[in-house]
């Protein structure tokens, strides 16, 4: 090679293309956080460690990218497998604080994303909530602690945890173990840290 010639740039391993699409999607998520709608088709390709043209290959335009990466942002599944991984041998009130770090995680991320992402794409984050089998069946798996169903204790955890985590409506959010005291104890004198 002479001094003078330009080093070979190095391209992305060729990949069959639902796996180039996530390829892409993963990148794009963290750069929509960052930039919103103004990310550049520019930015996604360094990101992914590809060609800008690569992108076309697989997405008509850059609202595909987006629209996809917004998508798989507000898939349940790896919510559903972080909750799954929570280990088994933890005692019920600590299990219930490890799913409440995911489901507070998940709360920032999606505001994050939503935050930044513009109108123009809102319709899309749109939709209802569904229920969280993982989470169900933590509470199945503690059914005699309980006296309301699990698919209830579920919902209900859930929709405390978004109360107390998001960003506009609370300055700071509640610490996991915190959410769990009020959940499982109230705010009643005759029962506080009757749990511990």
């Amino acid at each position: 090679m002479s001094p003078t010639a330009a080093p070979a740039v190095r391209r992305a391993a060729s990949l069959p293309p639902d796996e180039r699409r996530s390829a892409i999607v993963a990148s794009t998520l963290p750069l929509l956080v960052a930039h919103g709608e103004m990310v550049t088709t520019r930015q996604i390709a360094d990101a992914a460690g590809i060609a800008e043209g690569t992108i076309f290959r697989v997405f008509a335009d850059k609202d595909a990218v987006i629209t996809a990466a917004v998508e798989a942002a507000l898939d349940t599944a790896p919510l559903e497998e972080h909750l799954r991984a929570i280990d088994a041998s933890l005692s019920f009130e600590a299990s219930l604080v490890a799913a409440v770090e995911i489901l507070q995680q998940r709360v920032v991320d999606i505001w994050r994303l939503v935050s930044s992402i513009g109108p123009r794409f809102h319709n899309q984050t749109k939709r209802p909530v569904v229920d969280l089998d993982a989470l169900v069946d933590l509470f199945k798996a503690n059914r005699t602690k309980l006296w309301v169903e699990p698919l209830v204790a579920a919902r209900h955890l859930r929709t405390l945890t978004l109360s107390a985590t998001h960003p506009m409506m609370v300055g700071e959010p509640m610490a996991p173990a915190d959410i769990i005291e009020l959940f499982l104890h109230g705010v009643s004198r005759a029962t506080k840290g009757k749990g511990r």
